[in-house]
């Protein structure tokens, strides 16, 4: 899996050589940017192969790489109990993200983004009637896909019940909550769900949810596109529940 550009190959290098295989860099003038990539890959020990910027316009037409590609693994949706076993021990609470047939795939990579650099513990998103982790979604993600666990389940109304019984707390986020999510305990583990970007969550997943939120408008704007939305709301559940220090 290709993952272009001088951003995204910084981003995705960290991951290590169990997902990025190497990474590919135009050959020629020496510059600021390629020393940081080859500094970047020599530590954390993924191979660096020299390219010819013909070679990458022809393998990545149409795509602005900027002269930097990394090689990752193939993408692989990881099953909802390897991702929860897999749930790290900490001071913080763990928390996933929910998808609720999100079909955007411009909104699905902003989730993954999203959810990502908040350090969620997984994203789960249904198998039907839902954007998936297609290459372009990937693409657009930037690499954040590399450390985020990505499950996709049959029924979602079941995948919610699963970590219900395993004590999470199902918090549905949706425009007419009386609930504010600047007034709502946000410690305790949890999973996140945000609706369709027309219908918003649909009445089986809101049945299985413990509490629903809503970001309040100060001017009285109806509503935030979903991929934000997500962002402000994990924000303040990272404010709530992480120290600093």
């Amino acid at each position: 899996m290709f993952i272009p550009g001088f951003h995204a190959v910084c981003q995705s290098i960290p991951a290590g050589p169990e997902k990025i295989q190497e990474v590919w860099v135009v050959e020629g003038k020496a510059s600021g940017r390629l020393r940081e990539v080859t500094a970047l890959a020599r530590r954390f020990g993924i191979p660096v192969r020299y390219k010819t910027r013909s070679d990458l316009n022809e393998l990545l037409p149409g795509v602005s790489h900027q002269g930097f590609v990394v090689i990752a693994k193939d993408f692989e949706y990881v099953n909802l109990e390897q991702a929860l076993d897999e749930v790290g021990v900490g001071e913080r609470q763990p928390f996933f993200v929910a998808a609720d047939h999100i079909t955007d795939e411009g909104n699905l990579a902003s989730i993954i983004r999203t959810a990502a650099f908040f350090g969620a513990s997984g994203l789960i998103i249904p198998k039907d009637r839902s954007a998936k982790a297609s290459p372009k979604v990937l693409k657009r993600a930037v690499g954040c896909h590399l450390y985020l666990s990505v499950s996709r389940v049959v029924n979602l109304g079941r995948a919610l019940d699963f970590l219900s019984e395993r004590g999470y707390w199902i918090i549905g986020a949706t425009g007419e909550a009386a609930e504010s999510i600047y007034r709502f305990d946000w410690n305790r583990p949890l999973v996140l769900v945000v609706g369709n970007e027309e219908k918003g969550l649909s009445q089986a997943v809101r049945k299985k949810c413990d509490a629903l939120v809503r970001i309040p408008s100060v001017v009285g704007v109806e509503s935030l596109n979903v991929g934000v939305a997500t962002g402000v709301i994990l924000s303040e559940i990272i404010r709530q529940t992480v120290k600093e220090e």
